[in-house]
């Protein structure tokens, strides 16, 4: 089971990719395109093609996992653009995001003390 707090680092890769690719080709794009360790326990987001799937990419001290989700109807409406390949989401935007809300429009109170 995964779960989500405000001390993990989520990043959103923007460009929807071929979920042909398993495990080991997100995780390719984590360190080659992003420079980021897949290893580290950060969650990594990535989109289909279509727009209406979507994947977290986690790795705990014993292996990956992925956590898949496709939407019955329609697409992610709000998945974000920018110029940028890889956006720092937090907990709260990554749950918005996961039910097909806007990411970027979340306002939530800030934290009382600095996540580490």
């Amino acid at each position: 089971m995964l779960l989500i707090t405000p001390q993990h680092k989520i990043f959103l890769g923007v460009e929807r990719i071929d979920f042909r690719k398993g495990l080991d080709g997100m995780a390719t794009i984590c360190r080659q395109h992003w420079n980021l360790n897949p290893l580290e326990g950060h969650f990594f987001v990535f989109c289909n093609r279509r727009g209406n799937a979507l994947r977290v990419l986690a790795h705990d001290a014993q292996g990956y996992w992925l956590a898949h989700k496709r939407l019955s109807q329609g697409t992610f409406r709000h998945w974000p653009k920018s110029k940028e390949a890889v956006l720092k989401l937090t907990h709260a935007q990554l749950h918005a995001l996961l039910y097909n809300g806007n990411p970027l429009e979340v306002h939530t109170a800030p934290p009382w003390y600095p996540p580490p």
